[in-house]
């Protein structure tokens, strides 16, 4: 019955009640009938379009970030998984197009930003970009809430504690609870990373396993064992004036 009373109105006329909904009511009226829930599954729909050009900062959706994201919902989705300007440093502040950190020249100091969302369960990917120079240390991996976002010094503060575990790019190790765990990608004379490259993190809560891509390379699993609290995306850096983007994707694609 739903669904014959909600086949008569003119899909013209959804987009624009679509439009306005807040996010909540859209996924409720996905589940009010197979009519409005295909209508919503199209991801470049102008509803999904309307919504990004409204919510997204308008550098954020002429920028080359968002290369990997192939529809509006997902790029929507991206922002509210960018980078918590009420989760960093206070040496760090979260660019206009939000997915951006710049981390101030601040001497003697390590610094770290943490996501918008943190994950406890399903498999989970996001692309971090560092746009600037990576200085002595720099640590891409993840944290809970417990661990710190700034201290004394030039540290890997990613990974520094049991609460934080992380790849510093520089020296190609891995990082947990202070110690080094051992070389990262286990190849022979691995080529360090180069300012521009995608790195492609890889959660997999169901697993307990963290992975990394580089150049959509699959560089095999990092951490194996991780706790069934909620994860963060993190880095930590070091460099005055470094700049680091993070893109949330989604679930991982296989193959």
């Amino acid at each position: 019955m739903v669904d014959n009373i909600s086949s008569m109105i003119n899909h013209n006329v959804l987009e624009v009640i679509f439009s306005y909904l807040d996010l909540a009511d859209i996924r409720n009226c996905a589940l009010v009938c197979r009519s409005w829930k295909h209508f919503l599954d199209d991801e470049n729909s102008d509803v999904w379009r309307s919504h990004c050009i409204r919510k997204l900062p308008e550098e954020a959706l002429k920028s080359d970030l968002m290369s990997s994201v192939p529809t509006y919902k997902m790029k929507l989705r991206a922002y509210y998984h960018a980078w918590n300007p009420n989760d960093c440093s206070r040496n760090v502040y979260i660019k206009p197009n939000g997915f951006t950190l710049h981390r101030n020249p601040v001497a003697q100091s390590t610094d770290a930003a943490r996501g918008k969302h943190g994950f406890r369960q399903g498999r989970h990917t996001w692309e971090v970009i560092w746009e600037g120079p990576l200085g002595t240390v720099a640590v891409v991996g993840i944290s809970t809430k417990e661990a710190a976002l700034q201290c004394h010094g030039y540290v890997a503060l990613l990974g520094s504690d049991d609460q934080s575990w992380g790849w510093n790019l520089v020296e190609n190790h891995l990082l947990h609870n202070g110690d080094v765990q051992g070389s990262y990608p286990l190849l022979n004379n691995a080529p360090k990373y180069q300012v521009g490259e995608r790195i492609r993190v890889i959660l997999d809560c169901d697993e307990n396993t963290l992975s990394f891509e580089k150049n959509y390379e699959f560089l095999g699993v990092a951490f194996r064992g991780l706790p069934g609290k909620k994860l963060y995306p993190t880095v930590s850096a070091v460099y005055g004036n470094t700049e680091v983007s993070m893109v949330y994707l989604g679930p991982p694609l296989d193959g």
